[in-house]
């Protein structure tokens, strides 16, 4: 297979209404998608959602990095033989230094494109473990009249897990009313987006027991390892690394100073398909659990990668994502990922990640375009 072109498009789709939590605000997405065409006549799509406040990439470094990555790709270990490879072997083809999104969003182009080729699923690379994936619900931050609607809405979906982000004490007071709305049989999360001092992630924890939730998402900042350790061996509630996970050595770091309970395991977040799965095989030596994480915005190219990692998981507590036209004013794909009632959302069985992108869509939302030649 020959890349004969590839193409960086940077989006800009209006959201619903906005969203918001402790560490930013928005209200379109901003996701980086990778076009690849080979020799063959297939196309492939990769998506980055770079986070400064996340892995440190801005938008402007996202696409260097992509630039960086088509560059030097070496195509070399998918041209050994014609057996399926296994899903290293894409990554392989990309250099070890590059940001996390850039790399996510090149990776899984490229299998894309090269699954694409063959008339092969994703799924040959991430064979799933269950019959489809269930999603969880998300209540954003807001007044308690918002909270309210949100829990309201989550109910009568039918979720059984749903998620609330939490960035203060007085927010308890919106816990316990979403608790009150969705009734004892929802499991609920908090995400705290790394809102408090340790002293006051203490004082959260213990008042947010009480109201069953099930884990708290990262309730101080990252990068200090002996205090997120500490919080959780006096915490009433298992404590979730979100911000504080971003690559295989964070994984290992968090592991090592069993620092929380589980891990949020986003693609975008930890550089693509290969290293997620290699952090959640992590997970599982620990004995840590894992829920399968998305960034706000993601289009319907991460939801479908997003929905065969989930759904390769045999150990999986909870899922984020597919979101699609909920959160988007109009999604890319031509038809709808978007999970259904209580979360559902059938596997993706066709062609790579089982998807179609709408190439007018994709250019009404394309605030800029970086094209480039071909690969060898």
């Amino acid at each position: 297979m020959r890349i004969v072109s590839a193409c960086v498009h940077e989006l800009n789709i209006p959201f619903a209404e906005p969203f918001r939590h402790t560490l930013a605000e928005r209200a379109c997405s901003d996701s980086i998608l990778v076009r690849l065409a080979t020799d063959t006549g297939a196309i492939g799509y990769g998506e980055a959602v770079p986070r400064a406040y996340v892995t440190g990439e801005t938008p402007a470094t996202c696409v260097a990095d992509i630039r960086a990555l088509l560059d030097t790709l070496n195509l070399d270990p998918l041209r050994q033989d014609d057996a399926i490879p296994t899903l290293d072997t894409f990554a392989r083809c990309l250099p070890a230094a590059a940001g996390a999104s850039a790399r996510c969003a090149v990776e899984t182009a490229l299998t894309d494109a090269w699954l694409r080729a063959r008339h092969l699923s994703f799924a040959a690379l991430l064979p799933p473990q269950r019959d489809g994936v269930v999603y969880s619900g998300i209540i954003g931050a807001g007044s308690m009249e918002q909270t309210e609607q949100a829990a309201a809405r989550c109910k009568a979906m039918g979720f059984a897990h749903v998620k609330i982000k939490a960035c203060a004490m007085p927010d308890i007071e919106k816990i316990a009313r979403a608790r009150h709305i969705l009734g004892d049989a929802v499991s609920i999360g908090v995400d705290a987006n790394a809102a408090f001092d340790p002293a006051t992630a203490r004082a959260f924890l213990a008042a947010a027991a009480p109201y069953r939730v099930d884990s708290v998402e990262q309730p101080i900042a990252a990068g200090n390892l002996a205090a997120l350790a500490a919080l959780r061996a006096a915490s009433p509630v298992p404590i979730m690394a979100d911000e504080s996970l971003a690559s295989v050595e964070d994984a290992r770091a968090l592991i090592e100073h069993r620092a929380v309970d589980r891990f949020n395991i986003r693609l975008s977040k930890c550089g693509g398909p290969t290293r997620a799965r290699a952090i959640a095989a992590m997970a599982v030596q620990a004995g840590i659990g894992i829920q399968a994480g998305c960034h706000v915005g993601e289009t319907a190219v991460l939801s479908a990668a997003g929905r065969h990692f989930a759904a390769s998981l045999p150990d999986l507590l909870y899922a984020e994502g597919s979101y699609g036209e909920y959160l988007l004013k109009e999604d890319i794909g031509i038809d709808s990922v978007a999970f259904g009632p209580g979360g559902n959302a059938p596997l993706l069985t066709g062609s790579g990640l089982g998807i179609d992108i709408d190439p007018d869509r994709l250019e009404r939302y394309t605030v800029r375009k970086t094209r480039l030649g071909a690969i060898q």
